[in-house]
């Protein structure tokens, strides 16, 4: 399987990032598109994760910016906006806005896209894309460790693309 993100000179396009115009609770709103190639014959469904392990030497822990779980196993694209418009269906987590230490209430930014925001210096976000033999028992606004523990047994194959973000 492999996955990809259109880049601008070897970085995430400022329309999905810090520099980007359209914010919520001054969050950056607009996700990227994904192209899904190859995925296993039996992919019943896809999951996804983008998160960023830069964030450790920043702030104590990595930064979870996107989960989604249900995306059907046929798609081969994810469209720009899909958090917020659902062209494909996906059920989204809660990012980390949503965790104690920040305590985002508001599901239109704390369980959808949460563009990166690297404080620091260009970060190097992970997104991993699993192909599942079945559908997650998930509702809107769920945890990276619900996904993490239902996926157990279930991912036939994952891509990961690491998407540099500048500061």
């Amino acid at each position: 399987m492999k996955i990809s993100v259109p880049l601008e000179n070897g970085l995430l396009p400022d329309k999905y990032g810090k520099h980007a115009t359209e914010k919520l609770d001054d969050k950056p709103i607009v996700s990227f598109p994904i192209s899904i190639e190859d995925g296993p014959a039996h992919t019943k469904t896809f999951a996804l994760l983008l998160i960023d392990w830069d964030a450790i030497p920043v702030g104590g822990f990595a930064w979870i910016h996107w989960t989604a779980a249900n995306i059907p196993g046929d798609t081969k694209e994810i469209p720009e906006d899909n958090s917020r418009k659902l062209i494909v269906p996906m059920i989204q987590g809660a990012n980390s806005t949503a965790g104690g230490l920040v305590g985002n209430t508001n599901p239109a930014s704390a369980w959808r896209y949460n563009g990166p925001q690297p404080p620091d210096a260009t970060h190097d976000y992970h997104l991993h894309v699993y192909a599942l033999d079945s559908s997650l028992d998930l509702k809107d606004g769920f945890w990276l460790n619900e996904m993490q523990k239902q996926m157990n047994g279930h991912v036939l194959e994952e891509a990961v693309v690491s998407l540099p973000s500048r500061n």
